[in-house]
């Protein structure tokens, strides 16, 4: 019996790295083998209905002489009516978008993994021709595939683009942890007032990341899909910024409590604010520290790499995409 030739055509970076884990997959009814081939290019914009990355997928296809053809995008997909999409299928020409932040974020393998066969497998049934499109529930859908969106960016990643902010930090940190200003400070400081100082820190050095890079997405036109689309890319750039900020707010505090630990002696400490400095309020002199140099650091360098922080923007990965596919379409 001959094989099924499946063309799997994925975004660059993360998708690309999901779809290569693809290449075993085959049929569990032992009907006829998958051969799978992987592309890894843009092939969709988030500003174009999704019947163009079919076209586009249609036409790989028959270059390549597939099949069947699934793509695998970072985006999020929108139908006509404004509803965010997990699929879009058009059978009878075993072709299929699959937006991955749709599925969630969290097990994105397996659950692409289940997705993807299962779309091979309809597509390859002879029996099949019809072309539908896959819906998510609009306010937990909604919410769904903002969290996919913001695992898609990984937020992680953006520690070492901040690397001299942080570097920055570590020795604001430093300093501040041995004035004696800077501890009856702290000691003066009740609890709801670090609270605040710490979310105030943590959203300037956001907003410093968003202006800076020129993060914020705006609609190409006044149309409600163009609208939620931005209001998509800028909640998702927020939330990973937040999410990097915050990583990097953990580790400083890690730090500057070893720091402390290190070099502070409890004597010292106590004459200075006539207060019994016990290991509680080590903590909470560190927990003021560590938010008075997240704010002095972070504003006060430049970014380590442009790269890494426009990665966790839609936005700017949007324009390389479709730089990329007018360079594809530019003739030679």
């Amino acid at each position: 019996m001959d094989s099924i030739r499946v063309g799997l055509v994925a975004d660059p970076a993360a998708p690309t790295a999901v779809a290569q884990r693809l290449t075993d997959l085959g049929p569990v009814d032992g009907s006829a083998t998958w051969d799978i081939t992987v592309v890894s290019e843009p092939f969709t914009t988030g500003s174009e209905d999704v019947d163009a990355a079919i076209g586009r997928l249609q036409k790989r296809a028959h270059q390549r002489d597939w099949d069947l053809v699934v793509g695998l995008t970072e985006l999020p997909l929108h139908d006509h009516e404004g509803r965010h999409l997990l699929v879009e299928i058009d059978s009878d020409q075993r072709t299929a978008v699959l937006s991955l932040p749709a599925l969630g974020g969290f097990r994105m393998h397996a659950r692409a993994r289940r997705a993807v066969r299962s779309l091979v497998d309809g597509m390859a049934d002879p029996n099949t021709n019809d072309a539908r499109r896959v819906s998510l529930p609009r306010l937990r859908g909604r919410w769904r595939l903002l969290l996919g969106m913001v695992l898609a960016n990984r937020p992680w990643l953006l520690v070492p683009g901040l690397k001299s902010a942080l570097v920055a930090a570590l020795a604001t940190g430093a300093v501040a942890t041995i004035n004696s200003t800077v501890w009856q400070l702290a000691g003066s400081m009740s609890w709801w007032r670090l609270v605040i100082a710490t979310i105030a820190s943590v959203a300037l050095v956001v907003a410093w990341l968003v202006i800076d890079g020129e993060l914020w997405d705006r609609p190409d036109d006044e149309s409600p899909r163009a609208r939620e689309r931005s209001r998509l890319y800028n909640a998702s750039t927020l939330v990973t910024l937040m999410a990097g900020v915050l990583i990097c707010y953990v580790a400083l505090y890690a730090v500057n409590l070893a720091w402390a630990y290190f070099v502070l002696d409890p004597d010292a400490v106590r004459g200075s604010v006539h207060l019994e400095r016990e290991h509680g309020d080590l903590f909470v002199l560190v927990w003021f520290v560590a938010s008075a140099a997240t704010l002095g650091g972070g504003l006060g360098s430049s970014l380590e790499s442009d790269e890494a922080i426009h990665a966790a923007a839609y936005s700017k990965r949007e324009q390389e995409r479709r730089d990329r596919l007018a360079r594809d379409r530019a003739p030679d």
